[in-house]
């Protein structure tokens, strides 16, 4: 996180200190992973506890997810706040400039599609415990060095409630505001928990098949979803 991190003259006496838990491959029960693996799928849960790093919000490291081989597509996710707050920060680069920069703030119950070729920040913007999980194909790894290289996000997000553009990135464009993707039509309900598509897991076909998917990606980053700025 050294590497990622706004406040650097904090970081300078920072103390080693445990930032969030990551709980990978949970399953309820036997039958459910056996449908989990079948379908090359994987259920997480992320814990990131309130915190602050210096003047900026805690916040995961950030990272992108690799290509689909020659498909053009990188794999996409999707998260649920379980318990709290999460704002999802969202970049896209193009041809080596940032090209789209997407914040969606969600609470309890929300779903957040992470859609293709965006890397991903969550930051715990409240002083209570943030809760989530995610679905995700189990084909890849992530891959994390973009953001250090670029020592974090386009945006820092700063307990005064200010948006800094991170000065290491080109060209960095203002942020979109957008909703929170709570979509029926991919099996989700605002007071029903997601693992429940264990169940159904056809519903997450696009995680592993994202090309075939492009009217999914074009509702989720449509300008429809606009939402205002969030308040702290």
């Amino acid at each position: 996180m050294t590497d990622v991190i706004y406040d650097i003259e904090w970081l300078k006496n920072a103390p080693d200190m445990e930032l969030y838990y990551m709980y990978r491959d949970v399953h309820m029960s036997r039958q459910d992973h056996s449908i989990i693996l079948d379908n090359g799928l994987r259920y997480d849960i992320t814990v990131i506890p309130p915190a602050r790093l210096g003047s900026e919000f805690i916040k995961t490291a950030g990272h992108y997810h690799p290509y689909k081989g020659d498909t053009g597509y990188t794999f996409p996710e999707v998260y649920e706040v379980l318990k709290g707050k999460a704002h999802y920060l969202l970049q896209k680069c193009e041809g080596g400039r940032m090209a789209d920069v997407v914040m969606i703030e969600a609470v309890e119950g929300d779903k957040v599609i992470i859609p293709p070729n965006y890397g991903h920040v969550t930051i715990n913007p409240s002083n209570k415990e943030l809760k989530m999980a995610n679905w995700v194909s189990r084909n890849f790894e992530s891959i994390y060095e973009p953001y250090k290289k670029c020592g974090g996000a386009a945006y820092y997000e700063l307990t005064d409630g200010r948006l800094i553009k991170n000065a290491r990135c080109d060209q960095v464009p203002e942020i979109r505001y957008l909703k929170p993707t709570n979509y029926s039509k991919v099996g989700f309900a605002k007071g029903k928990e997601m693992y429940g598509l264990v169940r159904d897991p056809g519903k997450l076909e696009y995680l592993n098949y994202p090309e075939k998917y492009d009217w999914l990606w074009e509702e989720v980053l449509s300008d429809k979803n606009r939402a205002e700025p969030p308040m702290l």
